[in-house]
């Protein structure tokens, strides 16, 4: 089984961690990971684009010139795409670019992710973070004591009685926080560090064991 060090909020070993192989310890699905994140990031579009068609611009009823004798081309509209103000060919138009991976890619995914972040030896353990009042101050120096220097991702178990470590930390440039059911493979692989709390590591194994 994979094992990685437990962390006290003092950035202190204080023990390790024995992770399940079957989450933590897979080899990483690069394609599936790929998919996974592509999915991500189509679910997130808009798709709120939008432009006239021909038959939307207002005018260009009247045939600009004759058919034939001026010695310019010939033309029907000043609606059409190659005239300045004219519609555009092939207008987009809102639409939804949602769709979904079944279940099994979606969890070889997400296992894919955690085992990466454990080989790479950016999966770092809190034994508990808890805090009485709001002060971004604690959490930046819970990062410089863990040495992050870059984007962290700090997964806690809920966000009930987290709530002031939530918005504390939603002050640092390059820190976000999460919990274990919103948790997502583009966050995982997105951010350099992946810190999780001890609580929530039990929690990821029940889920995706």
């Amino acid at each position: 089984m994979a094992q990685v060090s437990v962390y006290d909020i003092n950035g202190k070993e204080v023990s390790t961690l024995e992770l399940k192989d079957d989450v933590f310890g897979i080899k990483p699905n690069t394609s599936i990971l790929h998919a996974s994140v592509v999915n991500y990031l189509a679910n997130q579009r808009q798709g709120t684009q939008s432009t006239l068609t021909r038959s939307q611009v207002r005018g260009g009823k009247k045939k600009p010139w004759r058919q034939k004798g001026t010695g310019r081309a010939r033309h029907g509209s000043t609606n059409a795409p190659q005239w300045t103000g004219g519609g555009v060919a092939f207008a987009p138009k809102p639409r939804s670019y949602r769709y979904s991976l079944n279940k099994k890619v979606r969890r070889i995914a997400m296992k894919s992710a955690l085992s990466a972040k454990v080989i790479d030896g950016d999966m770092l353990v809190l034994d508990g973070f808890k805090m009485d009042e709001y002060k971004t101050q604690t959490v930046a120096k819970l990062m410089n004591a863990l040495n992050v220097e870059k984007k962290a991702l700090l997964v806690l178990d809920g966000v009930g009685e987290n709530q002031k470590i939530i918005k504390s930390a939603a002050n640092i440039p390059g820190l976000k926080t999460t919990q274990v059911n919103t948790l997502n493979v583009y966050d995982i692989l997105n951010y350099d560090k992946f810190i999780v709390v001890k609580d929530a590591v039990s929690k990821i194994e029940e889920v995706y064991a």
